[in-house]
């Protein structure tokens, strides 16, 4: 029996990246999937490569009706909610706060909390009664950002810290009925995070940056030397959604690939070097 059989999966932010890899991997194990995604582009994309098999809507995550609408296209279709997987996120181009503009901290402020924390609080909100019928799941992105400095800038990081208390917050409200766990990504290959509109970055990508760069910085700080695509990453979001985790709520799960128990001191292993003299901020960021 395949991991998400008779399951029916909505992952918002579905339509690249990260969310694209997670959508892949739940239709493998099974699932009936929607897909929730902003760009009418990425939706087109999207129809194409999977028709009539996937539900895919445009929408906002920051839009109510958006949201309510793709509501009533799920129930319509399906008639079930087994899963919420939230995907969807915007980076700040990990740009120092002494160097962002003071007048444009509020907007930049909006912009990243209402994509990467809101949206996952109106869909929550907007999906818990469908996910409750069925003793369902809600599966939410934050990042190694929110444990550790320089995976981001501060709003990013200050982002991905505060979905990881949406989580632990609504795991105690949904129980029991609902569980509600978090994935902390750090390195992903071909990351389709786009900088923030309020800056004038929003035609920039994580995967614009130089593929030899990005794997050269990943490799000399990560004891696991693999950087993982992100369909790599669509197990864990598969189980976290499935009926077989009994045993998880109010957790997220660091995937880092050793990056938070690397060495720091030890002078024979690979990088020591840099790693002895002090790693300076790296040229790229992770998830």
């Amino acid at each position: 029996m395949q991991l998400l059989e008779n399951h029916v999966v909505l992952i918002t932010g579905g339509g690249s990246g990260l969310g694209l890899g997670v959508a892949r991997h739940c239709l493998a194990e099974g699932a009936e999937v929607a897909i929730l995604e902003v760009s009418p582009g990425k939706v087109a994309d999207l129809e194409a490569e999977f028709g009539d098999r996937v539900l895919v809507r445009q929408g906002d995550v920051r839009s109510i009706d958006d949201l309510q609408a793709m509501r009533a296209a799920v129930e319509k279709r399906f008639g079930k909610l087994n899963a919420l997987i939230g995907t969807q996120g915007v980076f700040d181009g990990n740009l120092p706060l002494a160097e962002t503009p003071l007048e444009k901290i509020p907007s930049l402020f909006d912009e990243l909390f209402q994509v990467n924390v809101l949206g996952y609080i109106l869909s929550a909100k907007i999906f818990v009664d469908l996910l409750e019928q069925n003793d369902g799941a809600i599966v939410l992105t934050s990042s190694t950002a929110a444990y550790a400095a320089d995976g981001g800038g501060l709003f990013y990081s200050a982002s991905k810290g505060a979905v990881r208390s949406v989580v632990n917050q609504l795991a105690f409200e949904f129980a029991p009925r609902v569980r509600v766990n978090g994935i902390a990504p750090s390195g992903i290959a071909n990351s389709q995070l786009a900088g923030p509109r309020s800056l004038g970055m929003d035609h920039m990508k994580q995967s614009d940056i130089p593929k030899e760069n990005f794997l050269a910085q990943f490799q000399e700080l990560m004891p696991l030397k693999h950087l993982p695509t992100p369909e790599e990453y669509g197990w864990l979001y598969a189980f976290l959604a499935s009926g077989r985790n009994t045993l998880m709520t109010g957790q997220t799960i660091v995937a880092d690939q050793g990056l938070f128990n690397r060495a720091v001191l030890t002078q024979d292993l690979p990088g020591a070097d840099s790693v002895a003299g002090g790693i300076g901020k790296p040229e790229v960021s992770l998830a």
